[in-house]
């Protein structure tokens, strides 16, 4: 015999077959009881999995929100362009609604928030747990809200559209030690305008920062009706500048969510054949620093490695590893011009012309270059090193047979454990820039064997081009 239509479980299992009938977005929902009132407000990647999940029978929410299920009535959603979208939106939500069941996270001070220190010249952006500190005085502060490693991925993602500081750095424009300071690794990959380094005014850096904060206070379609209007307002005054800075906004912000569904896959720009077999890439970097005994940590690595088959075709690689990721803006290939079946001369070869003209135009320099081999080729590394006017800061091997880490003047090989998140960084770092290598190897061999195409015939699709020079 069917339950009467306003049983409990027939209530249920109706929102049930609502919620898997929702669109498969990222977005926002809101739980509400029979009175219309916001019960409950939550984001989620794929609305119909997380809105579903509340309505299955084995559902257990826990003590604290279990009582929510009895009291839906209804719900509503709004579908976000990205996670980032919903992130940003869901905390807005809560702080206007005060939804009965988000009221622990209204309260409890160890959920993260966002704080724009609006106060300084140069304001920063930064993830805290306690907006009340004094550091934040003054501070425009944003959340609270539900995930801090969502939240980290989401202002990783709106950093590289407007180049914000997240530095402790204390910064002021007339500061004259700007004009030799050496910025931090975000402004070599453009995440930020390096107002440390005197490479930005303190106006242009502000409108950037007060763009950012209007961007979290607003839809992004809101957000970008009003960029699209300051930079026709700039374009028609002659402010070309200002126009092109606008312009190169709104289309990072029109790619956000392109961006984010690669950087679910690796982060940004990162190689997605890479596999780092630590969790956690930078513990990699950590524990390399410590093995190597740099006083700094380790946030760049770039690794060389030559392929050739009998001599033919020898070609070096360059890759290029970001906080123990793979930065692929940053990889080069060499085809290598001096020798065809020389090793030694051949590391030389790339080695040279990756830094002899580095301190000409400012560019991003490793922290460690990794030579894939063993004292040989250090030893080759490190004499065209001694002509080139900038160097990293330290050149090592690794040794494929035994996996040995070699270190300049150092007579014995270093020798880490199987399981040493160090070791695995950089064997990592050393197979990526095999694979590149090899790859391009493959590529001239295969331009060089196959004849030229006739005329009538279709042509082969090129391969990607650019020998590094």
């Amino acid at each position: 015999m069917d339950s009467p239509p306003d049983q409990p479980e027939d209530r249920v299992s109706g929102l049930l077959v609502r919620a898997r009938a929702l669109p498969p977005v990222p977005g926002v929902y809101l739980m509400k009881d029979e009175a219309g009132v916001v019960l409950y407000v939550g984001k989620a990647n794929r609305l119909p999995d997380r809105v579903s999940s509340y309505f299955l029978p084995s559902t257990d929410l826990g003590p604290r929100k279990q009582p929510l299920i009895g009291l839906v009535a209804e719900f509503d959603i709004i579908p976000c362009e990205g996670e980032w979208e919903a992130l940003l939106l869901e905390a807005r939500l809560v702080k206007d609604l005060k939804p009965r069941f988000n009221a622990r996270l209204l309260d409890d001070k160890t959920y993260p928030y966002l704080a724009v220190t609006i106060r300084e010249e140069f304001p920063g952006v930064y993830i805290t747990r306690d907006p009340g500190h004094e550091r934040f005085h003054g501070a425009r502060i944003y959340g609270p809200f539900t995930s801090g490693a969502d939240l980290r991925h989401a202002i990783q993602l709106l950093q590289r559209v407007f180049q914000f500081r997240t530095c402790d750095l204390d910064l002021r424009s007339e500061d004259p030690r700007n004009l030799d300071f050496r910025p931090c690794i975000l402004a070599n990959i453009d995440q930020c305008t390096a107002p440390c380094a005197n490479r930005i005014s303190a106006t242009r850096y502000r409108q950037d920062v007060d763009r950012f904060c209007r961007f979290l206070e607003s839809r992004r379609a809101d957000m970008l009706r009003e960029l699209r209007a300051e930079m026709e307002s700039a374009s028609a005054e002659r402010r070309y500048e200002a126009a092109a800075v606008l312009r190169d906004q709104i289309q990072a912000i029109e790619k956000l969510d392109e961006r984010e569904r690669r950087g679910r896959a690796g982060e940004f720009d990162w190689q997605p054949e890479v596999t780092i077999s630590a969790k956690d890439p930078r513990a990699g970097c950590r524990s390399l620093q410590r093995a190597l005994g740099l006083e700094t940590e380790v946030r760049c690595v770039e690794a060389v490695d030559i392929a050739h088959l009998g001599g033919g075709d020898t070609v070096g690689s360059l890759v290029c590893f970001v906080d123990g990721r793979p930065f692929k803006d940053r990889y080069r290939r060499f085809q290598v011009r001096t020798v065809s079946n020389d090793d030694y001369q051949a590391i030389r070869e790339v080695v040279s012309r990756r830094f002899r003209d580095s301190d000409r135009a400012p560019e991003l320099l490793p922290d460690v270059l990794l030579i894939d081999g063993g004292p040989g080729q250090l030893a080759a590394a490190l004499e065209a090193l001694a002509q080139c006017p900038v160097r990293p800061r330290l050149v090592i091997g690794l040794s494929k047979r035994e996996e040995l880490i070699h270190v300049p003047d150092d007579p014995e090989p270093m020798r880490l454990g199987r399981s040493h998140a160090g070791l695995h960084l950089c064997q990592a770092i050393r197979d990526e820039a095999h694979r590149f290598a090899q790859h391009y190897h493959h590529l001239l061999r295969r331009k060089r064997m196959l004849p030229p195409a006739t005329p009538g015939t279709s042509k082969r699709r090129k391969g990607p081009s650019g020998d590094a020079s």
